[in-house]
């Protein structure tokens, strides 16, 4: 997301870094840069306006341009009016503090994803709060829109209510309200139905729904690659309906990122969700600082530790702590430690959540790899038999050939991953030698940072497994 955006601003600061000092026509000419930057990222002419004053009036102060170092001045001072675009500093989390069921209704028009939105947000209440919630789809308009929302609550096992053939949606409201009370639930979501186009009808629908549910939360689902359709859709919204954020769909598919830019300021709604893939655990908590460094391509590790929290398994982190403990590291433990990258997102996602990893993701993407070389390593692995995972020593060019022929991959590709394995196996060699996992963290303590990574080198610490280079990799 935002990468057009990201690219030409990254140009521009990268300029400004270059420069020992700056006067105020190299300022002025760098915000004329960012300005048709955030115009062609379809960002909304007023935010633009407003963004570029903000910015310009700080940095042309004289304890800008007088600084030792003026151009990392220039950005901390756009990072700062990006988030403060963006909704500042605070994260608006979902209001759930009310006498249960706590009713959290979608709207948004046909094809924004409120369904999938819905049953994501179930999963997510589930898991990140510990809520038992339901659902309920009030959509008698379009074809099967219930039984799609039944289907996903089988999948994020989270209930939702029985359909009753013929019932309209504000019957149903009032049905789900009183199942949600029987069930004990915490949380009800309702989806409500779209139309193509903001009419009279679909607000006098919304308006009845929430008479009969008062909602503690109003969220607008919106496409965030409709641009400033979106927030016109939003405004559209915010004039009829007592909304209380917007949550943004697709977008792992911006490139440009005017929707979630121009939202905040144009609706005066917090966006409280992004939608980032098609999966129903690909919702994410939106984060004006996280984003903000996204854009400016200083990486979001929080998000990453976070990613890699929910992904790896602690059983799995722990296997593998002991094992480096005792120097050791075979085949199965490399595989895992694929398959939880693909899980993480795959190699873009990884680069792209890392400080100072934008020109390496570029460089994957012009060198032609991609997340494919994970599954090409994993079926190599996969052709192996479990003696020659646990013990890669026995592979001699007959086996190899066999393992290349069974993968669809050349010989050449068994080579690059098995010297990939070895130089990840001399690492955890080198662990061991330095006291394992105990002494490695008396380093980090030494250096101050014990406090900060209290599970590494602690009685009983482990270190949750670290990801591997690709083929080649020189670390």
């Amino acid at each position: 997301m935002f990468d057009n955006l990201s690219d030409r601003l990254g140009n521009v600061f990268d300029r400004l870094r270059g420069r020992g000092a700056l006067s105020e026509q190299d300022v002025r000419e760098a915000m004329r840069e960012v300005r048709v930057a955030l115009l062609e990222a379809d960002v909304a002419l007023p935010v633009v306006r407003r963004f570029i004053d903000a910015v310009t009036e700080k940095a042309i102060g004289a304890e800008v341009l007088r600084s030792v170092t003026p151009g990392q001045q220039v950005v901390k001072i756009v990072n700062d009016e990006l988030v403060e675009m963006l909704g500042g500093e605070a994260v608006e989390g979902l209001n759930l503090d009310a006498k249960p069921p706590v009713v959290i209704m979608m709207v948004g028009l046909q094809g924004s994803g409120k369904t999938t939105t819905t049953a994501k947000l179930g999963k997510f209440l589930k898991e990140r709060h510990g809520k038992k919630a339901l659902m309920a789809s009030l959509d008698v308009n379009r074809p099967a829109a219930q039984e799609q929302l039944a289907v996903l609550g089988e999948q994020v096992s989270v209930a939702t209510l029985p359909i009753v053939a013929g019932q309209q949606p504000v019957d149903i409201a009032r049905r789900a309200m009183e199942a949600a009370r029987l069930q004990s639930a915490d949380v009800l979501l309702l989806d409500t139905a779209g139309r193509l186009h903001v009419d009279e009808a679909l607000m006098a629908e919304m308006k009845a729904v929430a008479g009969i549910s008062s909602p503690n939360e109003v969220l607008l689902v919106v496409d965030s690659l409709t641009g400033q359709d979106a927030v016109n859709v939003a405004k559209s919204f915010t004039e009829e309906v007592p909304l209380t954020g917007v949550v943004l769909t697709r977008m792992d598919g911006d490139a440009r990122g005017g929707a979630a830019l121009s939202m905040r300021h144009v609706t005066g709604k917090p966006i409280k969700f992004a939608g980032t893939g098609e999966k129903l655990d690909a919702l994410e908590a939106f984060d004006p600082k996280r984003v903000a460094g996204r854009i400016l391509g200083m990486g979001d590790v929080v998000s990453l530790v976070e990613k890699a929290a929910a992904t790896i398994k602690e059983e799995d982190a722990e296997a593998l702590a002991k094992r480096m403990a005792k120097g050791q590291f075979d085949l199965n433990d490399l595989r895992t430690q694929l398959r939880q990258m693909q899980s993480m997102g795959g190699l873009g996602m990884l680069a792209g959540m890392l400080p100072g990893m934008k020109k390496a993701k570029a460089a994957l993407s012009q060198s032609g790899v991609d997340d494919k070389v994970l599954v090409h390593m994993d079926a190599i692995i996969g052709s192996m038999t479990p003696k020659e995972r646990a013990n890669p020593a026995l592979l001699n060019a007959k086996r190899k050939r066999r393992i290349a022929a069974g993968a669809g991959r050349e010989v050449q590709d068994v080579n690059k991953l098995l010297k990939m394995h070895q130089e990840m196996s001399r690492a955890m060699k080198q662990i061991k030698k330095m006291g394992g996992l105990k002494g490695l963290g008396a380093l980090f303590d030494g250096g101050g940072m014990g406090a900060a990574m209290p599970g590494l080198g602690g009685p009983g610490g482990s270190m949750p497994p670290g990801l591997p280079g690709l083929p080649g990799s020189k670390k």
